[in-house]
């Protein structure tokens, strides 16, 4: 039984380390000006955000601690809620 506990807790670990990475990567490749212009968090803030997430997920190893479950819901606010607002906006003139 261990055995089982010890791949459920990897598997939470790689995928919240995906899911945080995810994050971070995406609000680096999304315009600055599409944050403002949505009305969210500037583009280096969410950066900074989903970059402490990841870092944090990766140094601790451990997604459901203390430290880690906050990581988890900042990389799921951004991509649950700043993404799609941001990836939304038209990029260049609307003419």
């Amino acid at each position: 039984m261990a055995e089982f506990d010890g791949l459920v807790y990897s598997l939470l670990y790689w995928a919240a380390q995906a899911l945080t990475v995810w994050a971070f990567v995406d609000a680096l490749i999304r315009p600055a000006a599409g944050y403002v212009a949505a009305g969210k968090l500037t583009k280096p803030g969410w950066a900074a955000i989903t970059g402490l997430a990841a870092v944090v997920i990766f140094v601790t190893q451990m997604p459901l601690s203390l430290l880690g479950l906050p990581a988890v819901i900042a990389a799921v606010v951004y991509l649950v809620d700043v993404r799609p607002a941001v990836r939304g906006l038209r990029r260049g003139n609307s003419w």
